[in-house]
């Protein structure tokens, strides 16, 4: 019996020191997004949410053409079973612009490469790499950077802007217009990234629809309205060709880094210090109430969605602190500690998981046995207060953003999805750390890609 007491009392301690670290951490980050919230709600009410740039440049093209080559980049390792959708969605819509789609492969890949010939279309440039796959997309990246360059010298004409998709991505037909109508004034733009609702996982792949819901229609509003830099999302975007040029002269030759696992994001704030201009842009397509955006399905498995958020938390949270570092101003600086917090959080939010189970263990020993726990600490009771109002806020932004996007349905289904993304980014800082310390040792980086699907129906315009 002396040793229950022990145990509990222990028990007890522990909790107390583990739910103040919790609550601390909690106070920090809640902080933080509250801030976020703020600065978006302000703009919302002086109706700057991502427009302005396309309303100062007196629209698009309605019929979708372009005044100058746009040259889609597709990299593909394995992805036989969605690619040639893909293409064929890609030309169908983008039709009648002027864009080559330029695909990257492997000559270790021949399912891949026999999809891509399958799609018979002078506008598909195929390019099979000399290496086996995979490297990293950046490496397959860069392939397509030789393979377009080459194009030019023959053609005698440069294109206008460099697009990135993924092979899984469902095109908007609007969205060239729009890279070409802004391309010139900004070296990057960049479009809404929107998931595809999975019905077969709901929580899983579901809990991708929350968290893009908010991050690109506040956190990416908000960064650019504080100047901070735009990182891209490595799909539904566009890089003007010269700016392309000068990152790859700075680097060397080539303008994506290879060794880079988030190359994407990287490119964006490598582009801002060189003095680029960049615009997030959301914009309601002519004649329809849908956004003009990147579709796709997001990873459906507990360890796909692990293995992918292990991929983000690693090159932007472990290697993004090496690789780029600390720079720029208050609001940049801001928002890199943000993007570098994720590890962080998901070790926060052990420590309240923690702290809830023990607690739960202390209140059963309590209704059990009639041994009441502890007290609590004023302090620690009034930090927990608060805290539960950010909750109750951060469920409520939650909430009016997923709503907005998706309906009241995905809103409702956010709350409890927020569980199911809690406990994938635990598992992925742990997995994350391990690869990271490993890339570390042996200074190896190479394609960790998921399993892709591609929607059997297409979502409407």
């Amino acid at each position: 019996m002396d040793i229950a007491v022990w145990l509990f009392t222990g028990l007890a301690l522990a909790m107390r020191e583990v739910a103040l670290f919790a609550a601390f951490g909690f106070l920090v980050l809640g902080i933080s997004d509250v801030v976020v919230d703020l600065l978006w709600l302000r703009l919302w009410l002086t109706g700057r949410l991502g427009q302005e740039a396309l309303a100062d440049s007196g629209g698009i093209s309605e019929d979708g053409a372009t005044s100058g080559l746009m040259a889609v980049f597709v990299p593909a390792w394995d992805e036989a079973g969605v690619i040639e959708q893909m293409l064929a969605t890609a030309l169908r819509r983008f039709s009648p612009g002027d864009f080559r789609l330029y695909v990257g492969c492997y000559p270790n890949d021949p399912e891949t490469i026999a999809a891509v010939r399958r799609v018979a279309d002078p506008r598909v440039r195929l390019v099979i790499g000399g290496a086996p796959g995979p490297t990293t997309k950046a490496d397959c990246l860069n392939r397509l950077w030789e393979a377009l360059r080459e194009d030019e010298s023959r053609e005698g004409r440069r294109a206008k802007a460099v697009v990135l998709h993924d092979a899984e991505d469902v095109v908007h037909s609007a969205e060239l217009a729009i890279f070409d109508r802004l391309i010139g004034r900004f070296d990057l733009v960049q479009l809404p990234v929107l998931p595809l609702i999975d019905p077969n996982s709901r929580w899983i792949a579901g809990h991708y629809i929350d968290e893009f819901a908010e991050s690109h229609a506040k956190e990416l509003v908000v960064r650019a309205a504080v100047g901070a830099a735009l990182p891209s999302a490595g799909v539904g975007c566009a890089f003007a060709r010269d700016a392309l040029e000068r990152l790859a002269r700075r680097a060397g030759g080539l303008p994506f880094d290879a060794e880079s696992l988030t190359e994407d994001y990287e490119l964006g704030l490598r582009l801002r210090a060189m003095g680029g201009r960049a615009a997030f842009v959301r914009r309601v397509a002519a004649g329809s109430r849908a956004l003009v955006a990147t579709r796709e399905y997001f990873p459906g498995t507990i360890d796909a969605a692990v293995s992918q958020k292990a991929r983000w938390m690693t090159g932007i949270a472990l290697s993004g602190w090496d690789r780029l570092g600390w720079t720029g101003g208050l609001a940049e600086r801001w928002m890199r500690l943000r993007d570098r917090q994720s590890v962080l959080a998901a070790l926060v939010l052990l420590a309240g998981y923690c702290a809830l189970l023990s607690w739960a263990l202390l209140e059963a020993r309590n209704i059990l046995l009639g041994v009441p726990a502890p007290p609590m600490p004023a302090f620690l009771e009034a930090l927990l207060w608060v805290n539960a109002m950010l909750f109750t806020w951060r469920l409520a932004m939650r909430f009016g953003f997923v709503t907005r996007a998706y309906g009241w349905r995905e809103g409702l289904r956010s709350l409890p999805r927020v569980v199911v993304g809690n406990a994938i980014a635990m598992l992925a800082a742990r997995r994350a750390l391990l690869r990271y310390l490993k890339s570390r040792r042996t200074g190896h980086m190479r394609w960790d890609k998921t399993i892709h699907a591609f929607p059997s129906t297409m979502p409407a315009e």
